[in-house]
């Protein structure tokens, strides 16, 4: 059973890169939302590209949850943030992502650090929560979600990495229910357990928190700030409570590799650029240059974006520059993004 929870968790970072792919490109289309309102997600779900991320992100789940069963916490939660990885390459290769050195220098420390914990985790069934932490999951779903009607106030960067944060925090609370979930031995003991319904309802706030932070700019800074909040309590939590264990002798192995992908992903939200409107000005102020308006040079402007709806599949490319420049008469100034 440990070798086929290896194989779930490699199939894992695949299936999560690509939801936050697809889930990123939906946010962009999607109007602004200022309000912890529910109804984002039936909005979000009107993209077919966001339905189809959302699939891979229940298979992503699921894989996840199968990995638990014998995987420490620390693995699987940290994995996760190697999502980023196949999320990268993926916007590079198919939306024409221009990722900084910074990012791509943090990137390859990510899998440096994952590799470390692959090498360091021991499988081990997991051991009951107990009634004690079932309620404390229940309290951590209500603060969460309070928080997040505070959040979702703030716009840009802080934006994406406060909502991102709080997704994360949803999310490990999800994995902390998973793990003893994971091992009951009947389907009726599964259906009845508390722990599957604090699964979904932390499963549901985390999903609604991540898509108002990929709304808010850098799509790699909201994931990253979902991965490094969600990666320590859990793994606190399975260490301490849960019997996640460590092969003798590499405790120094897995100390270092968990600093290093937590430092990896908390540099991810400090360096990720938003992918949604910047190539745009770029492309557009090339456009301008070239050609102009009735053979007449335009000054270096770009025409403000309207706010939610760049996606990133439309952040490059020459399509995109002609469309901005037969509109170019109407230019106006953009407005810089901190």
């Amino acid at each position: 059973m440990a070798t086929a929870s290896w194989c779930f968790l490699a199939a894992m970072i695949v299936a999560y890169g690509i939801a936050n792919l697809l889930q990123s490109v939906a946010a962009a289309r999607t109007t602004m939302q200022h309000t912890f309102d529910p109804g984002l997600l039936l909005r979000l779900a009107g993209h077919r590209a966001y339905l189809v991320g959302l699939v891979c992100q229940v298979g992503g789940f699921v894989l996840a949850f199968l990995a638990r069963r014998d995987l420490p916490l620390f693995l699987v939660q940290a994995s996760v943030a190697a999502g980023l990885g196949v999320t990268a390459l993926l916007g590079v290769i198919v939306l024409k992502w221009r990722l900084p050195m910074a990012e791509v220098v943090l990137l390859l420390l990510l899998f440096a650090g994952i590799t470390a914990l692959v090498l360091s985790a021991q499988p081990a069934p997991s051991k009951p929560l107990g009634t004690a932490g079932v309620i404390a999951l229940l309290v951590a779903l209500g603060a969460i979600a309070v928080l997040g009607i505070f959040a979702v106030r703030l716009q840009g960067a802080p934006g994406s990495v406060a909502l991102g944060s709080l997704a994360g925090l949803g999310f490990s609370a999800a994995a902390v229910a998973a793990r003893p979930l994971a091992s009951a031995s009947t389907w009726d003991a599964f259906l009845t357990d508390p722990l599957l319904y604090l699964l979904i309802g932390h499963s549901i706030v985390g999903q609604l928190l991540l898509g108002l932070a990929m709304q808010r700019g850098s799509t790699t800074a909201a994931v990253a700030a979902m991965d490094a909040a969600g990666a320590v309590p859990a793994a606190i939590v399975g260490l301490l409570l849960l019997n996640d264990k460590i092969w003798p002798g590499r405790e120094w192995l897995a100390g270092t590799g968990f600093l290093i992908t937590l430092a990896a992903v908390i540099g991810l939200t400090r360096y990720a650029e938003p992918q949604h409107h910047h190539a745009v000005a770029q492309e557009t102020t090339r456009a301008v240059l070239d050609g102009g308006v009735g053979g007449r040079q335009l000054p270096l402007v770009a025409p403000r974006p309207a706010e939610g709806r760049l996606c990133d599949s439309e952040s490059t490319g020459p399509t995109r520059a002609a469309s901005t420049q037969a509109a170019s008469t109407g230019l106006r100034r953009p407005i810089t993004r901190s």
